[in-house]
């Protein structure tokens, strides 16, 4: 597995902006149970992984869309570190409100990204995909072309994948939940049988209730 992969899964950890609970799940806002909660804006509040973030994101964006003439944040968890990002490539930056404003100029991407551009778009947290694909087809409506997306973590949902696939999006991302658990079982920070409640949890996560006892 890559090192970065498990380097910053340790950071995540480390950070408390990942928390592993397989024998006490979490509830989502979606209602999901499930044994594991991120908060990756949790790294903006430490230099060491702010700056780990915004360089390994730049570095992903240089080696795998070097086409690409501006940055784009989605709402409001990349708001941030797309700046971060767009500040140290000194690229064009704007980002992606969930929705078009109700007031105003009405607008749904804030800022300006010149017609025709060849946009990255930054996420934090790629789950089910749907939000992040949704600040991509407002980014294609603006009048940019969209050349991928760069995250700082996926859980790697298979509907996520298929809508990447059908949305025409590469993803690439610094981190994963694989390298998480891997990580997280090296160091002992949960036992080795729990991965397989966690792998189980992944595979159909709005039916996951819990480990079977």
């Amino acid at each position: 597995m890559n090192d970065i992969k498990k380097i910053f899964a340790q950071k995540l950890m480390d950070v408390k902006a990942i928390k592993l609970q397989p024998n006490e799940p979490f509830t989502w806002a979606s209602g999901w149970k499930s044994p594991i909660y991120t908060d990756n804006r949790k790294t903006l509040s430490f230099p060491d992984v702010r700056s780990f973030v915004k360089l390994e994101l730049c570095h992903l964006i240089q080696a795998e869309f070097p086409e690409a003439q501006a940055v784009a944040g989605v709402a409001t968890g990349a708001i941030a570190q797309g700046a971060l990002v767009a500040d140290e490539l000194g690229m064009p930056y704007a980002y992606v409100r969930p929705k078009p404003k109700d007031h105003g100029m009405g607008n749904q991407v804030e800022g300006f990204l010149p017609q025709g551009a060849k946009v990255v778009v930054v996420e934090d947290l790629i789950s089910t995909g749907g939000s992040s694909l949704k600040a991509v087809a407002a980014l294609r409506q603006y009048g940019v072309e969209v050349v991928g997306m760069v995250a700082s973590f996926t859980y790697g949902f298979p509907v996520a994948e298929e809508a990447f696939r059908e949305a025409g999006v590469r993803l690439v991302t610094l981190s994963n939940y694989d390298a998480v658990l891997e990580q997280a079982a090296e160091t002992g920070y949960i036992k080795e049988e729990d991965k397989a409640v966690l792998a189980q949890w992944r595979k159909n996560p709005a039916e996951w209730t819990g480990p079977q006892k």
